[in-house]
C-alpha cells in the first residue's frame, strides 16, 4: 500500500484545478466538497451524479468551469466515467490526497498505475480512450497488491477490498470486472450505459487475449485459473454467472483464431482437468464438483466438439489407450482397487475381520449412494454429448465403438490367466463397469418388455463390415468387428440380407451396451466366484492353523484380510441397486425382444406366444450375437449368487426370462450352440425358488413372488419339455469322453427337476423314465381309449420316443460298465493312468450317486426290462471295477479328488445296496475295506492340500490352481501348466487353452528349471513341517 503521506500533494497538481479561474476557487470548491456530509450506506446509483450535484451547489465555480470546458455536462460525464472505470476495474491514475475526494461513487481501494500516470504527463483520470491501455498495464503487473492505494479518507482495514483490488490472477480478475460491469449496467443512467457495456466487453476481450497469449503473463497458468474459476463457481452459488462470462469469451475466441485455435486453448484446460480428476476417489465430494464442470463442457456445443476430438486415442487399436483419455480417467474411478493386488491406501473395507457386519453394510451402502450419483453424472454427460449435435454424437459413438473393439481381448480365456499382461493391454474393470452403468441408463427409455420401441431394433447392424468413416457416420454404424461374432443360428444359404440405409440410435445403444456388459460384467462375476472359493479355503486353513499356532496363522490371516478387502470392494461395485435394476430391465426386455424375433415378428406390435412354435423363415436371429444370451444368463446367475433379493422384487421380469428359456433352451433351430442352451438350464436354476438347507439361525430368503411366477407360469409343460430336450442333447455335444463337462451341464438340472416334481404343472415332463412311467399309467388305466385318434397317436408317439431315448442311454450304460468290469480284471495299467483315471472315477461315482443314493426311487418304471434298465447289475459291475483297480494306490488316491460325486457316505450306501441285492459276502467285505482305504486317502489328501496352500503362485497350475509336480511349457502361448492338466484337456480339445492354437502332447516341453524349484520347495517345506511337528 502506498504511504498515505505521499498522497497529500498540493491541489495545484490536480489537473481538474485547471477548470477553475483561480487556485483559490479550486480550493474553495474542494473545501465545499469535503464538508458535505456522506451517507456511508449510499449506493453507487445514488452517487453517480455526485459531481454534478456539487457543481450545482457552486454556481460561481460553474461559471469558471464553463470557460474551460464546453459544458458542465461534459465535465460531469467525464468524472462519472472515471469513477465508473475505477469501480469496475479497481484501477486509478489519481494518487491525490484521499481527503480531497468526496468518497462517493469510488471504491475503497484501487491499483495505482504509476507508470501510465507518468506517461500521461499528470493526467489523473481514466476515460474510454485510455482504459484499454490501463487494463493491459494492470494485467501485466506481477504483484498488483504492491500498488494498492486508499481511495477514500477511511483508513479502516478492509481485507475484502484489498483482495479484490489486488487480485493477481488474470482470469478471476477479469471475471470479477465482468460482474462489476454487469452491475453498473443495471444502475448507471442511460447516458453512461454505453460506457458500462464497453467496459464489460473489455473484460471479455481481455480474457480472450489472456487465453490466446498466456506466455505474456509471467508466473501465471491462465488455463489452471480457468479451471479454478469454474470449480469455485460450482462450489459456490455463481455458476450461471461464470457460464455467462465464459460463453462470451468463447464467442470471442471463436471469432479470433489467428494466434491460437479454440482447440489449442481448450486442450491445456482438458489436460489440467484430467490430471486433477484421475487420482480422486469415488467418495470424495470434490470429484462431483469436477463432474459438474464436465457436465458444462458436454452441454456447451463448441467445447463438447473439441472435447470429443481431444479424447480420440493416438492408437485406436490399443485398449488401454482409451483409459488414458479424459473420459477414460473419469470412467476409471471406482471402489475397485486402482492397482490390482495392491490393497494399501485403498480406502475401502480395510481390516474387514475387525469390522462388524453392520459396519461393512453401512460402508457398502455409502459406496452405493456415491456410485448412484456418479453413474447419474456419467449418464448425463453421455446423453448431452449424444444430443449436442450430429458431430459430437458421431465422435462419441466412434470412440465407444473403437474402445470396445480394442478391448475385445478382455473376453479371451488367456486374459484371465495372465493378469500382468491383461492390465498392460486393456482398459480396467472399473472402466467397463462404469461405462456399462451409464449405457444402461441410456437404454432405460426402451427397457420395458412390451415397449413398441424395442421392435425397431435391427440386428442386421451386426453383419456390416468394412465401412468407410463417411459410411459409418451416415448409416449410424459405429461398433466394429461384430461380423466376426457367432450368432444364435447360422445364416441360411438361401437367406438374403437386407441392410438398412441408416440404423436407429436404439439399435446402436442396445448393441454397444450388451457388448460393454459382455466385456466387463462377466469378468467381474467370474472374479467374485473365484475369490469366494478362495476365501472359503483360506478361512478353513486359517482356523486349522490357529490351533497349532506359529507364524503361519498370522500370514494366513493377512492373506485372508487382503483378499476379503478385494472381494468386498468388488461386491460393492457390482451390486449397486440402481445399476442392477437397470440391467434387469434391459435383460428382461431383451428376452422379450428375442422371443418376438423367434416368432418371426418384424411388425410394430408385440404378438402373443403360442405353441407349437412356427417354422423359421428369414429369421433375424441369425444376426443376433450369442453374447446377448450369454449376458442374460450371466446376469441372472450373478443375481442368484450375490443379490438374490433383486430376483424376488422382479416378478414380471422373471416371467419374460422363463418364456425366453422355454423358447430357446430346447430348440436347436433357434439357438444352435448346445453349450449355450445347456447354460440356460443354469439360468433356470438361478431364477427358480430354492429351498436350501440353512445353518441354524439363518433367515430363509423370501421366495413368495418366485413361487407365484413358477406355479402360475402358463407355458409350464413346454418349459419342462425344453429341459428334458436339452438334457438329452447334452449327450450328443462335443467329444463323447467329455463326461465332466456334461456333468457340469446337467448339475443344475437336478435341482430344477426336484422342484418341478413338487409342482403339478411340471411333473409330467421331468425325466425320461418318469415321463415313461406317467404315460404307462395313463395307457394301462384305459385313459387313452377315450382320446381322439390324433391325440392317442401323439401319446403313443411320445411314449415311443421317450422309451427309445431311455433305452438307448441304458444300453450304453450297461455295455460301457460291463465291458470295463471284465477288462479291469486283467488290464489295469491304462485305467489307472492319471489322465484316464479321473474320468473313469467321475463316471463311476456319478452312476453310484444315482443308483444307490436318495434319488434312486425316481428311476423306477413298470417294466425295467422293456427299457434295458438294470440297476442291480450296474451297481454290481461298478463295485467290481473298483475292486479290480483297488490295489493300485494312485487309483484309490484319485477317487476322493472327484469333488462332485464322491463322499464317504456314497460308499456306505453302496455297501447297504450290495447287501440288499444279496451279493456275496466276500465282495461286500472287500468293498467295505476299499471304502475305508479311500476315506483314509481322502483325509490325507485334505491335509496335504492344506499344507501346500502357501505355495508361491508361480508353482500353481494356472488352470487348476494346484501345485504343479510336472510343469511343462506350451509352445505357442508360452504358458507353463502341469502335465496332467494339459493331458486331460487334450483328451477332448486338441488346442492350446490359452490361445486356441493347435496342440498335441508331443509338442509340449518340460520346464526343468521350474520343476527343480518346486521339488526344492517341497523338500524344504516337508523338512520344516517335520521340524515343527516331528512324528
Amino acid at each position: 500500500m502506498t504511504d498515505q503521506g505521499n498522497n497529500n500533494q498540493n491541489i495545484s497538481q490536480n489537473p481538474f484545478a485547471a477548470l477553475f479561474s483561480s487556485l483559490a476557487d479550486a480550493k474553495q470548491f474542494a473545501s465545499g466538497q469535503k464538508q458535505r456530509p456522506v451517507d456511508s450506506g449510499e449506493s453507487h446509483s445514488e452517487s453517480d451524479n455526485s459531481v454534478s450535484d456539487s457543481i450545482d451547489d457552486n454556481d460561481d465555480s460553474v461559471a469558471e468551469i464553463s470557460r474551460s470546458f464546453r459544458s458542465q455536462q461534459e465535465l460531469c460525464e467525464q468524472l462519472n466515467v472515471n469513477h465508473m472505470i475505477q469501480r469496475i476495474f479497481l484501477i486509478t491514475l489519481d494518487n491525490s490526497d484521499p481527503s480531497l475526494r468526496s468518497g462517493n461513487g469510488i471504491p475503497p481501494r484501487c491499483v495505482y498505475l504509476d507508470e501510465m500516470a507518468a506517461d500521461l504527463d499528470g493526467q489523473d483520470w481514466l476515460n474510454m480512450d485510455t482504459i484499454e491501455q490501463a487494463l493491459f498495464s494492470r494485467l501485466l503487473l506481477p504483484e498488483p497488491g504492491n500498488h494498492l492505494i486508499y481511495m477514500t479518507s477511511c483508513s479502516v482495514v478492509n481485507l475484502s477490498a484489498d483482495r479484490d483490488a489486488g487480485e493477481k490472477r488474470a482470469i478471476p480478475y477479469l471475471y470479477a470486472c465482468y460482474r462489476r460491469a454487469k452491475e453498473e449496467i443495471t444502475k448507471v443512467p442511460e447516458k453512461l450505459l454505453s460506457y458500462a457495456v464497453h467496459c464489460k466487453n473489455l473484460s471479455v476481450s481481455n480474457a480472450r487475449t489472456v487465453l490466446l497469449t498466456p506466455e505474456i503473463y509471467i508466473s501465471q497458468n491462465v488455463y489452471e485459473q480457468l479451471v479454478d474459476l469454474l470449480l469455485e463457481a460450482v462450489r459456490g452459488a455463481q455458476f450461471e454467472e461464470v457460464v455467462e462470462f465464459l460463453e462470451e469469451v468463447i464467442a470471442s475466441l471463436l471469432a479470433d483464431q489467428e494466434v491460437r485455435s479454440f482447440r489449442e486453448v481448450m486442450v491445456p484446460v482438458f489436460d489440467i482437468f484430467q490430471g486433477r480428476v484421475k487420482d480422486l476417489d469415488l467418495c470424495q465430494l470434490l470429484l462431483y464438483s469436477y463432474l459438474e464442470i464436465l457436465l458444462y463442457f458436454s452441454r456447451q456445443k463448441d467445447i463438447s466438439k473439441v472435447l470429443m476430438e481431444h479424447i480420440q486415442p493416438k492408437d485406436p487399436n490399443s485398449g488401454i489407450q482409451y483409459k488414458k483419455t479424459l473420459l477414460g480417467a473419469i470412467l476409471n474411478i471406482s471402489c475397485l482397487l486402482k492397482t490390482p493386488g495392491v490393497v494399501e491406501n485403498h480406502g475401502f473395507f480395510l481390516n474387514p475381520s475387525r469390522s462388524s457386519p453392520q459396519e461393512m453394510k453401512v460402508q457398502e451402502s455409502n459406496i452405493h449412494q456415491f456410485m448412484g450419483q456418479f453413474h447419474d453424472k456419467l449418464y448425463q454427460i453421455l446423453k448431452n454429448l449424444l444430443q449436442q449435435s450430429s458431430e459430437t454424437r458421431h465422435l462419441l459413438l466412434s470412440w465407444l465403438g473403437g474402445c470396445l473393439q480394442a478391448n475385445m481381448g478382455r473376453a479371451k480365456i488367456w486374459a484371465n490367466q495372465m493378469p500382468e499382461i491383461f492390465f498392460q493391454m486393456f482398459a480396467s474393470d472399473a472402466f467397463f463397469l462404469n461405462l456399462g452403468a451409464a449405457l444402461l441408463k441410456l437404454c432405460q427409455p426402451f427397457s420395458r418388455p412390451y415397449s413398441p420401441k424395442l421392435l425397431t431394433f435391427n440386428p442386421t447392424y451386426c453383419l456390416l463390415k468394412e465401412l468407410s468413416e463417411e459410411e459409418r457416420r451416415n448409416r449410424n454404424v459405429h461398433a466394429r468387428g461384430l461380423d466376426k461374432e457367432t450368432c444364435l443360428i447360422p445364416v441360411p444359404p438361401q437367406q438374403t440380407v437386407e441392410f438398412a440405409q441408416s440404423y436407429s440410435l436404439l439399435t446402436e445403444n442396445l448393441i454397444l451396451t450388451q457388448l460393454t456388459l459382455y466385456l466387463g460384467f462377466h469378468r467381474l462375476h467370474d472374479q467374485m466366484v473365484k475369490m469366494n472359493q478362495s476365501l472359503h479355503r483360506l478361512q478353513g486353513t486359517w482356523r486349522d492353523t490357529q490351533l497349532s499356532g506359529g507364524p503361519a496363522a498370522a500370514e494366513l490371516r493377512e492373506q485372508f484380510e487382503r483378499l476379503m478387502t478385494v472381494y468386498l470392494s468388488t461386491k460393492a461395485a457390482t451390486t449397486q441397486p440402481a445399476m442392477l435394476q437397470n440391467c434387469l430391465n434391459l435383460q428382461a426386455s431383451c428376452a422379450a425382444l428375442l422371443v418376438q424375433l423367434s416368432l418371426g415378428n418384424q411388425g410394430p406390435e408385440h404378438i402373443p406366444l403360442n405353441f407349437p412354435l412356427p417354422a423359421l423363415e428369414n429369421s433375424l436371429l441369425c444376426f443376433v450375437p450369442e453374447f446377448f444370451a450369454e449376458n442374460m444368463g450371466d446376469f441372472f446367475i450373478f443375481l442368484r449368487r450375490f443379490a438374490d433379493e433383486v430376483l424376488e422384487s422382479s416378478a414380471e421380469s422373471l416371467e419374460h426370462v422363463l418364456t425366453f428359456i422355454t423358447v430357446f433352451m430346447g430348440n436347436v433351430d433357434r439357438m444352435k450352440n448346445p453349450h449355450l442352451r445347456a447354460k440356460l438350464a443354469e439360468v433356470l436354476e438361478a431364477v427358480m425358488p430354492h429351498m436350501e438347507t440353512l445353518t441354524p439361525g439363518a433367515v430363509q430368503p423370501i421366495m413368495f413372488q418366485r413361487q407365484r411366477v413358477f406355479s402360475t407360469y402358463c407355458h409350464a409343460p413346454q418349459l419342462a419339455e425344453a429341459l428334458i430336450t436339452v438334457f438329452v442333447d447334452i449327450e450328443f455335444t462335443g467329444d463323447p469322453h467329455q463326461f465332466e463337462q456334461k456333468f457340469n451341464y446337467r448339475r443344475p438340472m437336478y435341482a430344477i427337476l426336484k422342484y418341478m416334481w413338487g409342482e403339478e404343472s411340471y411333473r409330467e415332463s421331468i425325466k425320461y423314465l418318469s415321463k415313461i412311467k406317467i404315460l404307462q399309467l395313463e395307457r394301462d388305466r384305459g385313459e387313452w381309449d377315450s382320446l381322439a385318434p390324433d391325440a392317442r397317436r401323439e401319446k403313443e408317439s411320445s411314449l415311443q420316443m421317450f422309451g427309445q431315448l431311455g433305452r438307448f442311454h441304458n444300453i450304453m450304460s450297461n455295455e460301457t460298465i460291463g465291458t470295463l468290469a471284465f477288462l479291469t480284471s486283467e488290464i489295469k495299467g491304462i485305467f489307472v493312468h492319471p489322465f484316464l483315471a479321473e474320468r473313469i472315477i467321475s463316471m463311476l461315482n456319478y452312476f453310484l450317486q444315482h443308483l444307490v443314493g436318495p434319488k434312486m426311487g425316481a428311476l423306477k418304471v413298470k417294466d425295467f426290462s422293456e427299457f434295458d434298465f438294470k440297476p442291480q447289475q450296474l451297481v454290481s459291475d461298478i463295485c467290481t471295477i473298483y475292486l479290480n483297480l483297488g490295489d493300485e494306490e494312485n487309483f484309490c488316491a484319485t477317487v476322493p479328488k472327484d469333488g462332485r460325486s464322491y463322499s464317504p457316505t456314497l460308499f456306505c450306501q453302496t455297501v447297504r445296496v450290495l447287501k440288499k441285492i444279496n451279493k456275496p459276502g466276500v465282495m461286500i467285505v472287500l468293498f467295505s475295506l476299499l471304502a475305508d482305504k479311500i476315506k483314509s486317502l481322502a483325509d490325507r489328501h485334505q491335509r496335504e492340500e492344506e499344507t501346500y496352500s502357501d505355495a508361491p503362485d508361480e508353482f500353481l497350475d494356472p488352470i487348476m490352481s494346484t501345485l504343479m509336480l510336472d510343469p511343462v511349457l506350451l509352445p505357442s502361448s508360452n504358458v507353463t501348466v502341469d502335465r496332467t492338466t494339459i493331458a486331460r484337456h487334450l483328451l477332448s480339445d486338441q488346442t492350446d487353452p490359452f490361445n486356441r492354437s493347435p496342440l498335441t502332447m508331443d509338442q509340449i516341453r518340460p520346464n526343468i528349471e521350474l520343476r527343480q524349484q518346486i521339488m526344492k520347495w517341497l523338500a524344504d517345506h516337508k523338512q520344516s513341517n517335520h521340524a515343527i511337528c516331528p512324528e
